[in-house]
């Protein structure tokens, strides 16, 4: 017998159509992990969220690349906040726990922004495979700074400075090369490229993200790397945070089209980082399994 779930397609980190990072979203109680992944390779998006019942939170909240599960992703529950929203199960100035591979997230909706909490990172200076990475990633020594390393999260991203905005919109990565670097680095290498040169004069920096490991090229915007940006800016000595609260906007997507603003606050009195964004839905439809 035939089961039909339904599901919506959002744009994440933008209130337009088209633009900022597309997931899916649906309900997936009684739907196995195994489905689960097939239906995040028929979606062909970067993420597909499944919610589903939690006795640790609200719901359980799980992300599925076209490949693989991953233990967090941003944009798929921005737009997880706005399906519960057009749902009726998330009102304005309303807080929701989602259970998840990184922990019992606090989130929830300001009546403007959807908004979640990112997980603080460990960071730590990455001295592999870095003229290799340049390599692949069409950079030369020129375009970056050597006296700014590169920094790698506990998540496994890579924060790579380059100096001008003209060379993060020229990049012609090598997905095969980054993927066979992850080969022997004997571990997934997933990275973040920035300039602190912006598209919009507000805005803080720019950054575009690669992990081809994971089924995901170019990401458009991303969540969970925009959060922990903050703190790389800090500990590369770009940004210096306030004695509270540190809010900055940063840029991504706009040289693949799906230009999105992530908002990300940093309270240091409590060490938490929250990221917040808009959504749009923009296609709903049903699964039949």
């Amino acid at each position: 017998m035939e089961n039909k779930f339904g599901i919506s397609q959002i744009d994440a980190f933008t209130a337009e159509s088209f633009k900022g990072n597309p997931a899916g979203v649906m309900f997936a109680d009684g739907i196995t992990d195994e489905n689960k992944r097939l239906i995040a390779k028929e979606m062909n998006l970067s993420e597909t969220a499944f919610l589903s019942k939690s006795d640790k939170a609200d719901y359980k909240l799980q992300w599925f690349t076209p490949a693989v599960e991953v233990e967090l992703c941003g944009h798929a529950t921005i737009a997880s906040l706005h399906f519960l929203h057009e749902n009726n199960l998330l009102k304005k100035n309303q807080e929701v726990k989602f259970d998840t591979l990184s922990g019992v997230l606090n989130c929830g909706y300001d009546g403007v922004k959807y908004y979640m909490q990112i997980p603080v990172p460990q960071l730590s200076v990455y001295d592999g495979y870095k003229k290799e990475i340049l390599a692949a990633l069409g950079l030369t020594l020129n375009d970056i700074d050597e006296n700014v390393p590169f920094l790698i999260t506990n998540l496994g991203y890579i924060f790579i400075y380059v100096k001008n905005l003209d060379a993060v919109g020229k990049l012609k990565p090598d997905f095969s090369e980054i993927k066979r670097l992850s080969i022997l680095n004997k571990k997934s290498i997933e990275i973040v490229v920035f300039s602190l040169e912006t598209i919009e004069k507000e805005n803080f920096a720019h950054l575009r993200f690669f992990a081809p490991d994971f089924g995901i090229d170019e990401d458009p915007v991303t969540g969970s790397a925009n959060g922990p940006f903050i703190l790389v800016l800090a500990e590369l000595g770009l940004l210096k945070l306030n004695d509270d609260v540190t809010t900055k906007t940063f840029e991504q997507g706009d040289f693949v089209g799906r230009p999105g603003r992530v908002t990300v606050k940093y309270n240091k009195p409590k060490n938490e980082i929250y990221i917040s964004g808009k959504a749009k839905t923009v296609i709903k439809g049903e699964i039949t399994l």
